[in-house]
């Protein structure tokens, strides 16, 4: 067993993957051979990732708030606390708060063989967040 006391300030999301304003805590990162890392992220009322897709996939795990989602080509879709979202290798996506609900997630990735855990893609719209969701 090993215990990591925290000595990394929360993170400003970059303006270059995210829309709003988002904040990011290291969760995990184990050491080699392992490829897991996990983020708990904050995403403010409004705020939201640009489309993106991970090389082995993402689970999202809400544990605060109300949040939107959608995968390229797919509805919007509302998620909850609770929530678990699978989002597939190379799926195209994003996710974030809801327009006036702040949202709080565990995403979970894993880097592939050349360390690659997210490929950045363009912003989502206003028009794409908008859109009219399902519950």
């Amino acid at each position: 067993m090993q215990i990591t006391r925290s000595s990394i300030d929360t993170q400003k999301g970059p303006a270059d993957w995210f829309t709003g304003d988002v904040y990011i805590d290291a969760v995990a990162a184990a050491p080699a051979p392992s490829r897991v890392s996990a983020s708990l992220v904050h995403f403010m009322p409004g705020a939201r990732t640009h489309w993106h897709r991970h090389p082995l996939g993402q689970t999202v795990f809400v544990t605060e708030g109300i949040g939107l989602c959608q995968r390229r080509g797919g509805p919007v879709e509302v998620i909850r606390p609770g929530d678990r979202v699978l989002f597939e290798a190379d799926e195209e996506h994003w996710h974030g708060a809801a327009p006036n609900r702040l949202m709080v997630h565990l995403a979970v990735n894993e880097s592939d063989a050349d360390h690659a855990v997210v490929h950045w893609l363009t912003p989502v719209t206003d028009e794409e967040y908008a859109a009219p969701a399902t519950a």
